[in-house]
């Protein structure tokens, strides 16, 4: 059971603003900021190196949280300073494989950032992107998908949950597809991670990235990449230095034989920590229990929308996540945006360059973007939808 009043006092902006904007990047709980300034102080005492040697076995530890988190092996996981490092890490490895006339498949609702690093190899390599389309409840038609494989065919790259539309596209039906016909498959999990639970045994994805400043409540500049052991041994990071390769001739180094291959020396043990901290925080709560609360505050906001005059939601799938984007007819989103922060309301906008190809079917301006979180109140939610019933 939800101890709703022991979390919201871990969290004391709960008691000042309704935030609703955890698909950018939710609040941290006070015991894992406290840890994170501990450990600063301990830096700030006797130095980063001895810090880090000091709290080592904590450190290491978040390799095995991460993995029970995404039900993985702990070899198989890297830590590294964002989602974006964790993809492209996965991605530009693979793409170094990549020829003329090959072939990837994405999504529709594919985030921007991961499509612009298509384009570029597109132009540097020579590929060729094609994107799957969607079937008529919004989601990635896998019907398409399999009927669009070929041997040109060299990955699959999918974001689970696009960063609006409350969209969640049928991951594991993807995966399935992919094993069957033996192609890799990366998945953006960025919105997913924290809001519910992640396996990627079931989802059968080779690769999957993710931040820990959204759903998870960790800290900014800390992410994480799981990398199948099979696909693991057979990829070169596009770039490594001494603590992904040992150095073993003058002329000749060895890979290290675990995901940290696509890691750096350097990092933020702060941030690193602080990650940890919160898997253990959501772990200890449940997945289950979680995903339950965002998706029943959700579907309090979205029904609430439903009934306002001038206001459309703009969400799509039959089971939609805790991301809820909508307009209002005659109030721009940044104005919306605006008029809740001075009343204490934390939301966001999503641009539709975010996610063009979408965006540009669908006719989209720029969209509201609130996301409950399971330590959000009923009130909080009520609290938006006064606002958005006073919007002239």
């Amino acid at each position: 059971m939800l101890d709703l009043t022991r979390i919201r006092a871990e969290t004391p902006a709960t008691a000042r603003r309704a935030y609703l904007h955890n698909a950018g990047a939710a609040l941290t709980p006070a015991p894992i900021v406290k840890a994170m300034k501990d450990y600063l102080d301990l830096e700030a005492e006797i130095g980063g190196y001895a810090a880090a040697a000091q709290e080592a076995q904590q450190l290491d530890g978040v390799y095995a949280s991460v993995a029970r988190l995404l039900n993985a092996a702990p070899d198989e996981i890297a830590l590294v300073e964002n989602a974006t490092v964790a993809w492209q890490m996965a991605f530009y490895g693979l793409a170094l494989t990549f020829k003329p006339g090959d072939r990837i498949l994405t999504a529709e609702a594919e985030y921007g950032a991961n499509y612009v690093a298509f384009l570029q190899i597109m132009r540097r390599s020579g590929i060729i992107i094609d994107v799957v389309p969607s079937g008529p409840n919004g989601l990635l038609d896998v019907g398409a998908l399999e009927g669009m494989i070929d041997g040109r065919v060299k990955l699959i790259a999918i974001t689970w949950v696009p960063t609006n539309g409350g969209l969640t596209n049928p991951a594991a039906a993807i995966g399935r597809v992919a094993r069957a016909h033996g192609i890799p498959y990366l998945l953006d999990g960025c919105q997913a991670v924290g809001q519910m639970a992640v396996d990627v045994e079931a989802l059968g994805c080779d690769m999957f990235s993710a931040t820990g400043r959204k759903f998870l409540r960790g800290p900014r500049g800390s992410g994480f990449l799981y990398m199948r052991r099979a696909l693991m041994q057979k990829l070169e990071p596009p770039m490594i230095d001494h603590f992904a390769a040992e150095w073993v001739a003058r002329d000749r180094y060895e890979l290290r034989p675990d995901a940290r291959r696509f890691e750096n020396w350097e990092n933020n043990y702060a941030a690193r920590l602080g990650l940890g901290l919160a898997v253990d925080y959501a772990l200890a709560i449940g997945l289950d229990v979680i995903e339950a609360r965002c998706r029943q505050l959700a579907a309090r906001l979205r029904d609430g929308l439903s009934a306002l005059q001038h206001v459309t939601l703009r969400d799509l799938g039959p089971n939609p996540s805790a991301i809820v984007s909508f307009t209002h007819e005659r109030v721009a989103a940044a104005d919306i945006v605006k008029q809740a922060a001075a009343r204490n309301i934390n939301i966001g906008a999503s641009d539709p360059a975010s996610t063009r190809i979408d965006a540009e079917r669908r006719k989209l301006p720029m969209l509201v973007r609130a996301s409950p979180h399971y330590y959000n109140s009923e009130d909080d939610v009520d609290r938006l939808l006064a606002l958005c019933a006073e919007l002239a």
